[in-house]
């Protein structure tokens, strides 16, 4: 689906961050992106932070010139949308470690709100340069999920990486899953502790995007190409490719990184 659809809603979430609603009819399951288009400017795929019903969402972080546009607009403004595209998360509840690292939380909140809303034990670990900059804790704990936070600088919570904390959490308690999102160093570590806890990992990974069909080849990641074998990728299919977590590629498909 597509259509061209006025902005409703506009949340500054935190320093780097802003939440944009829109009324947008078609069905999307937590995980799926949509493409934004920004009239005048570019379009950017964009994982949705909101999808029930009607009243979708998206959170952006400042990342360009596009994202630093879309952050400023308001209320009553029209954007173009295209989707939703890409898999989701099985939403089997059980006992589930959510890591989330920055902007990662944005995919990771409604699909805990989906898996508690069906009996899941949530615990969420959620990570930030800084305390400012804790997207949408507020929010998890709303959702009956237990949050244990850790920031770079030590301005709350463990002073640390998130992954300490996640790496404690699967030493500590049972778990039957882990989703996590955010930087591509660090999922790769929660993938490896995971691994070392016998617990299954999937990752959204976050790639540039161009067509969001497959055929533009923007979003290859190993043999895969991130909009529709994925975003979400069980461990086992990204571990032995020394991209993920090892560089990246920039919009122009150069390699990024060692």
């Amino acid at each position: 689906m597509r259509s061209v659809v006025p902005v409703t809603e506009r949340v500054e979430e935190t320093p780097t961050t802003v939440t944009l609603r829109f009324d947008y009819a078609a069905a999307a399951a937590p995980g799926q992106f949509v493409m934004i288009w920004v009239p005048g400017d570019d379009e950017l795929p964009m994982s949705l932070s909101y999808t029930e019903g009607r009243s979708k969402g998206v959170t952006v972080k400042e990342m360009g010139s596009t994202s630093r546009n879309m952050q400023s607009i308001r209320p009553g403004t029209l954007v173009g949308i295209r989707g939703p595209y890409g898999n989701t998360f099985s939403l089997d509840p059980g006992r589930m470690l959510i890591v989330g690292g920055g902007s990662g939380a944005a995919v990771l909140a409604p699909a805990a709100e989906a898996v508690i809303a069906r009996g899941a034990k949530v615990t969420v670990a959620l990570g930030a340069t800084r305390a400012p900059e804790l997207l949408f804790r507020d929010r998890f704990r709303r959702m009956g999920a237990r949050v244990e936070v850790s920031t770079d600088d030590g301005s709350e919570g463990y002073h640390g990486f998130v992954t300490h904390v996640a790496d404690r959490l699967l030493g500590s308690e049972p778990f039957d899953a882990v989703w996590t999102c955010g930087p591509e160093v660090m999922m790769r570590k929660v993938v490896d502790s995971g691994s070392r806890h016998g617990v299954p990992v999937h990752c959204s990974v976050e790639r540039h995007m161009k067509c969001a069909l497959g055929m533009c080849d923007a979003c290859a990641l190993g043999p895969y190409h991130v909009c529709v074998d994925g975003p979400v990728f069980p461990a086992e299919r990204l571990t032995p490719l020394g991209e993920f977590g090892g560089f990246h590629r920039d919009s122009s498909g150069r390699r990024v990184g060692p």
